[in-house]
């Protein structure tokens, strides 16, 4: 007896088909999974022998053999429970075989026969749709995988039960319908923040444009106020970046809610976090946070204290937008389109450069604490902005603009860019390559020549002549301008960092 099920294996945010052959044969009694498993899909054979027991399927005394083909291919997960128990019920008669033959299956299965949600429903509920089968995945997953298309037949079984009456019609399983999730809760609003009129500016161009933002400034000046508040005037989110954002929070099995949110994901790692946490990787090959922030934010506080080895690994996924990691078996690529956001003190005591105060370290505290950042990766950030500290006046004055009308000008200037970049491939300023600066970006005489002498007297590479440019069409699509103007190029000149 024979019988074959639709499973899915993941390498990265694909969904590789995997093949579930199950035979029950005569021979020596065993149970026996092959083909590269890890140990959760080892451990597999006792859960399933357990379900199936609890709903009053005994295997039989013979040689039970499943095989999950390609053989050549890792498989990790516990996701590979239920095909497995699905084929076997279909290889002993208890199911018919063409129930589940054009079937995508997932789920693992607890020791009673519930079906517990696993990780990757999305991508899987994808793969199923363009293999024109149905899915059947955990009920709580159900939501998630709905999202996937309108017209993909779904099955989402609470239990193994369930299932079961489903298929011999006693109880017909409804399809899941798709849930709007709470997304990023926002911390705040702009007139939170008293004074800084400056960094609330560079906050707003750095929205406006997707731009990388760095915060300067001594403890308690709001420099992580002013970088929580960046989502309440970022816009929503575009359908293919929400899709893509979904299936990265899907692998990691951080969709908790199973709805999808417009809002930009915003993730704040401890600067105690390690490599593979911040870029992604480890046994599993895992996304990390600058995965999960894709289409959002990344903010890191206290920028200097994370190991720099760390930081200097973020370089490659600024500038490619993907986070490569390569294992000895496979190759694994996660998008990875964020805005950086960082905040730190100017020195360790953190005081360095306000008015009346001398370190007692001397300058060299100051130069230490900074040469934590290498010039690589400050290279990549287009706005530095000092943060001076908030005197007593700031705080008795009158809040400023709400975030509500930030991002009203923040949204007009995004859809100027989405029709000017549209044909490009490219959603903002700050994702444009040298060659669609000189052709699309309209840079005034005037401009380029204030350009060109500032850096003559002060070199820059580059990246950073052509971040101010970007910069500088940011701030003029905020003005409503169709060309980048003298003035326009003056303010982005003040946001690029002293030497």
């Amino acid at each position: 007896m024979l019988s074959r099920v639709t499973t899915i294996a993941f390498r990265g945010i694909e969904a590789v088909p995997v093949a579930v052959e199950v035979q029950v044969a005569s021979g020596t009694v065993a149970f026996s999974i092959v083909g590269l498993g890890d140990k959760a899909v080892a451990e597999s054979r006792d859960r399933v022998r357990a379900a199936l027991s609890a709903v009053g399927l005994s295997l039989p005394p013979r040689r039970i053999t499943v095989n999950l083909a390609p053989a050549d291919l890792p498989k990790a997960g516990s996701h590979y429970d239920l095909p497995i128990a699905l084929g076997l019920m279909a290889a002993l008669g208890a199911i018919p075989a063409e129930a589940v033959v054009e079937s995508v299956v997932l789920g693992e299965l607890g020791l009673d026969g519930r079906v517990v949600g696993v990780a990757g429903v999305l991508p899987a509920a994808v793969a199923a749709g363009a293999l024109g089968k149905m899915l059947i995945c955990p009920a709580v997953d159900g939501p998630q995988a709905a999202w996937a298309s309108q017209d993909l037949d779904i099955l989402a079984p609470a239990s193994l039960p369930a299932l079961v009456n489903h298929f011999a019609g006693h109880q017909i399983l409804s399809r899941p319908r798709p849930r709007m999730g709470a997304g990023t809760v926002h911390v705040g609003d702009l007139t939170d923040v008293k004074g800084q009129e400056s960094a609330k500016r560079a906050l707003e161009i750095a929205a406006a444009g997707g731009h990388n933002l760095l915060l300067v400034g001594p403890p308690g000046s709001g420099k992580s106020m002013l970088a929580q508040r960046l989502s309440t005037i970022l816009p929503p989110l575009d359908a293919q970046t929400l899709l893509e954002s979904a299936m990265i929070r899907s692998v990691a099995g951080q969709f908790d809610d199973g709805g999808l949110s417009t809002c930009p994901p915003v993730r704040a790692p401890h600067h105690s976090a390690s490599m593979a946490a911040l870029i992604g990787g480890g046994p599993k090959a895992r996304p990390g946070e600058v995965s999960l922030s894709h289409g959002g934010v990344l903010f890191l506080d206290e920028l200097p204290e994370f190991a720099p080895q760390v930081l200097d690994a973020l370089r490659e996924p600024l500038e490619t937008r993907q986070a490569m990691i390569s294992r000895a078996h496979h190759r694994v690529c996660y998008p990875a389109r964020f805005q950086l956001v960082a905040a730190m003190n100017p020195c360790r005591c953190g005081m360095a450069g306000e008015p009346g105060h001398t370190c007692k370290r001397g300058k060299s505290c100051a130069d230490d604490y900074q040469a934590r950042l290498s010039g690589p990766l400050l290279d990549r950030i287009d706005l530095n902005i000092r943060v001076g500290a908030i005197t007593p006046a700031d705080l008795r004055a009158p809040a400023g603009e709400p975030s509500r009308v930030v991002a009203e000008r923040v949204a007009k200037a995004r859809e100027r860019q989405a029709q000017r970049l549209a044909q490009y491939g490219v959603r903002t300023n700050a994702e444009c390559g040298p060659n669609l600066i000189e052709k699309v970006l309209n840079v005034g005489e005037e401009a380029i020549a204030l350009l060109d002498r500032a850096a003559s007297r002060q070199p820059i590479s580059a990246r950073a002549y052509h971040k101010t440019i970007k910069v500088a069409r940011t701030i003029a699509d905020l003005a409503g301008s169709d060309a980048i103007q003298r003035s326009h190029m003056a303010e982005a000149l003040a946001y690029k960092a002293p030497s």
